[in-house]
């Protein structure tokens, strides 16, 4: 480990992170087959986390001392949101069914009750994993309430609102990492089985067969070549929705300051939780204008890049050495997933879903759109707007629900 940071400049740091995400995905999309075994044991979004950890781990670039993370955070983290937001599908959802979302509601409802059942059962086991020092060990796990109910920008949306220290940020982060990542494998583990995993659920893949044919058809006719015009538009709706987004903030904060003092418990004196809820309302009514149609020329790719770069800046922010700190919050994360897990097997099964509806559903809770869409593909590419739809439903209501869960953890942990 060296004592001092050995590249302190931003712009050097910067580079660094852009350079690992695209020698991350190069790899994956045009290494051999040695990087696509690699990738089988270690999936791209992974790495994105884990490099700039190990970086930062290992004194050569430091998150806390960095603006990357602050700046990204609050500009780009509002765009992102919009972006994906303004993808939301209403038809698409009707097509896939009501069932399909009740699958997806499901899986949320897992993440919403099983922070809470987690913390109580480890409080039980291990008290001081919740008291003394550790008494806003909740904040941090906030953070992985927002993760695993829509995805990195909801995460990062929930750590500006919560603030946790960054020694907890960084436990958090790993456990979100470690225990999604190791769901997700079991996971694909069952789209290679997927005949037996349909036979259990009670189902076949007639429909899924069905939706791949109209997606096909749908994404060649609407396909479009962008413009630079349609980019500026892109950026435009993005950043503009930003804007009004923190000009309401900038009123609405102060107002609830002065006036209802008592409601800061509850982070509703935050101005980014504000900025946060306001941006994804307005992706959801833009969704049902015109202006969603900026999602043929790109929206959803420019979200990821933003996505992608806010995932290189938080995993900055991780530092390997802490994860040994507080183990107890690896049995969190594990009870959490597994209470997941049931909820949303449960409902497949009630439901006779197909079994891709299941992992999909659960992977747009707590992977979002990166995991969710390797999930779909497994299925076939062609499925992987479905994955997106998804995800952007966790976009869209994961600051909520994610925020609910963090005051029931809250509770349950005693503060």
């Amino acid at each position: 480990m060296f004592k001092e940071t050995l590249i302190t400049n931003d712009a050097i740091v910067l580079g660094i992170l852009f350079f690992l995400l695209y020698f991350i995905f190069d790899r994956n999309k045009n290494g051999g087959n040695y990087w696509q075994k690699f990738y089988k044991f270690f999936p791209p979004i992974l790495l994105c986390y884990f490099l700039p950890g190990l970086l930062n781990s290992l004194g050569i670039i430091s998150g806390e001392e960095s603006q990357i993370y602050p700046v990204v955070s609050r500009y780009l983290l509002p765009p992102c949101l919009l972006l994906f937001t303004l993808s939301l599908d209403i038809d698409m959802l009707k097509k896939l069914g009501f069932k399909a979302v009740l699958v997806f509601l499901a899986g949320t409802f897992g993440v919403l009750i099983g922070g809470p059942i987690a913390v109580l059962i480890v409080k039980a086991i291990s008290p001081e994993t919740f008291s003394g020092g550790n008494a806003e060990t909740w904040r941090g796990l906030a953070t992985v309430a927002g993760s695993w109910i829509g995805g990195g920008a909801n995460q990062t949306a929930l750590k500006e609102v919560f603030q946790p220290s960054g020694l907890l940020f960084s436990q958090s982060v790993a456990v979100d990492i470690l225990v999604a990542e190791t769901w997700l494998a079991l996971l694909l583990l069952g789209v290679a089985n997927r005949a037996r995993m349909n036979k259990f659920f009670g189902s076949n893949s007639d429909l899924i067969d069905e939706i791949k044919e109209n997606l096909e058809a749908k994404a060649k006719e609407k396909r479009a070549i962008p413009t630079y015009e349609d980019y500026l538009k892109i950026l435009a709706v993005g950043f503009g929705g930003t804007a009004i987004a923190y000009f309401c903030s900038d009123l609405i904060t102060p107002f609830i300051a002065t006036n209802y003092p008592g409601l800061a418990q509850f982070s509703l004196t935050s101005s980014f939780f504000w900025v946060v809820v306001i941006v994804t309302i307005i992706g959801i009514v833009l969704s049902q204008t015109k202006v969603r149609d900026i999602e043929h020329v790109g929206a959803t790719k420019v979200a990821m890049v933003f996505l992608y770069i806010l995932i290189a800046a938080i995993g900055m922010q991780m530092s390997l050495v802490a994860i040994a700190d507080n183990p107890m919050l690896f049995l969190v994360g594990i009870i959490w997933i597994i209470i997941h897990a049931i909820c949303i097997v449960t409902a497949g099964k009630l439901l006779k879903v197909p079994y891709f509806f299941v992992a999909v559903g659960s992977q747009a809770n707590v992977g979002g759109a990166a995991s969710a869409s390797v999930v779909a593909a497994a299925f076939h590419p062609s499925l992987i707007s479905v994955g997106v739809i998804l995800s952007v439903l966790g976009y869209a209501v994961g600051t909520y629900a994610g925020y609910i869960t963090a005051q029931l953890i809250r509770l349950a942990s005693g503060q």
